[in-house]
């Protein structure tokens, strides 16, 4: 029914995760770039780079695509966002276009980029539209890669993805302004979406993979508690989370259920074993679904 244009490179192993913790197994073939899924709504897919998806999806290619919001911008495309997905090849995903120059440099924000300044990027289109709303003429230079080897020699400045920025500042460079902040993105023709049927389909979509996105991280927590003991616990869980309480059959307490983050278990459990938790049981979580 539905047709996927995948990410190729830094995107590819994590949405390959994505898809198979999602149930929505891709297996690969001899044609590594046609893959299959193991769903009955996906008829087809494809791995492409992610700078070519969001027009490849916005023409009529493909019904849905996964690239980033930073590539959907830089393209122009017209297409709809139907989720952010927030991860990346490392961390939670969310990266920042910026604008560096020389740790030297005066500059102290893109106010101050002289007039007529080279500026070198993987985004020219974006890096142009920036530039010109803030009313500064630059020559905006294409860059292949390796952007930050340019600057200063070649170039008076970049514009570059960054998580952390350190990359940046291992060549000598300091960030002074953020042009925009991006994520992976789910995306989806605007026929496609306007379609009742594949419109169905791309929600569903959108349901699993976000209820592993959501999912990660968190562990189901279960236990017994006394009557005696049930506020001592209940006041031990965390803020803001509804325990599922069930009465326990032919015995005086109940069991609770909640949902914790992973992080926080190994100093929890024990804080519910002292408030008088029993047979306290951690289960891992796939999906969780709102």
């Amino acid at each position: 029914m539905l047709s996927i244009a995948l990410p190729k490179g830094s995107l590819e192993e994590q949405t390959m995760l994505l898809f198979n913790q999602a149930d929505m197994t891709i297996g690969k073939t001899s044609r590594a770039y046609n893959p299959s899924i193991d769903d009955p709504r996906i008829a087809r897919a494809k791995i492409l780079r992610p700078q070519e998806i969001p027009i490849y999806v916005q023409d009529g290619y493909f019904d849905l695509g996964i690239s980033g919001h930073d590539w959907v911008r830089e393209s122009g495309a017209d297409v709809i966002e139907v989720a952010e997905l927030p991860y990346a090849k490392t961390g939670a995903g969310v990266v920042n276009m910026v604008l560096a120059v020389p740790e030297g440099s005066l500059a102290q924000s893109a106010r101050d980029i002289t007039p007529g300044s080279r500026i070198t990027t993987e985004f020219p289109k974006a890096t142009k539209r920036f530039f010109d709303e803030l009313g500064i003429e630059v020559e905006v230079h294409f860059s292949y890669g390796a952007t930050e080897a340019k600057v200063p020699e070649m170039m008076d400045a970049l514009v570059d993805l960054t998580e952390t920025g350190s990359t940046l500042r291992r060549n000598g460079l300091k960030i002074i302004d953020t042009i925009l902040t991006s994520t992976t993105r789910l995306i989806a023709n605007k026929d496609s979406w306007a379609n009742p049927v594949k419109r169905a389909a791309i929600e569903e979509v959108r349901t699993l993979l976000l209820g592993v996105i959501e999912a990660r991280g968190k562990v189901l927590l279960s236990m017994n508690v006394p009557t005696s003991s049930l506020d001592a616990v209940i006041a031990q869980l965390p803020a803001m989370k509804r325990p599922t309480v069930n009465e326990l059959y032919g015995a005086d307490g109940y069991e609770i259920m909640t949902v914790a983050e992973k992080t926080t278990v190994n100093e929890l459990i024990p804080a519910l074993k002292k408030a008088g938790a029993e047979d306290i049981l951690e289960m891992p979580i796939s999906k969780i679904v709102r």
